[in-house]
């Protein structure tokens, strides 16, 4: 396979990698804003699942596309904007797999026990705080992964 094959399945990997998240974000706030906890727990079973058959799969293709690109293209690994973009990425996937995965386990079972009459919506309401906190985290870094990988500064 040639470099631009590589470098344009990696480009397509984290464009479902990042579609997904932000996705993931609009269905949240969406279905936050009905208050009702039937509609939120369906949401975030689509979003856990949504992880599970985008996320996870564009982490991997970003990972394999991008390492073989830059080894048929014979970009230095040691480039700046490479180093960065994989500090980025790899702490972007820390806050994702540490706390956003947790707390949307969490976030489930509140609108879950909710469903049955029982909502504890400050509870819900305080693992969401932490989710939009570290969903941030995970969403901007490789966003800005992706604009070190467009302008590669030295």
């Amino acid at each position: 396979m040639s470099y631009l094959i590589f470098k344009t399945l990696h480009i397509l990997m984290a464009v479902i990698f990042l579609g997904n998240i932000l996705s993931a974000i609009f269905w949240k706030l969406h279905a936050d804003k009905t208050g009702d906890p039937k509609i939120i727990a369906h949401t975030l079973k689509g979003i856990i699942k949504s992880d599970k058959i985008f996320t996870m799969p564009g982490v991997i293709g970003i990972l394999i596309f991008g390492f073989a690109g830059q080894g048929i293209g014979r970009i230095p690994i040691d480039s700046a904007w490479i180093i960065w973009s994989i500090v980025l990425y790899v702490v972007s996937g820390a806050a994702f797999m540490i706390k956003v995965s947790p707390l949307q386990k969490k976030m489930l079972a509140a609108a879950e026990s909710g469903i049955s009459g029982n909502f504890d919506s400050t509870s819900y309401k305080n693992f969401s705080i932490d989710w939009k906190i570290w969903g941030t985290v995970e969403t901007v870094l490789p966003i800005i992964a992706v604009i070190l990988m467009v302008f590669k500064p030295v």
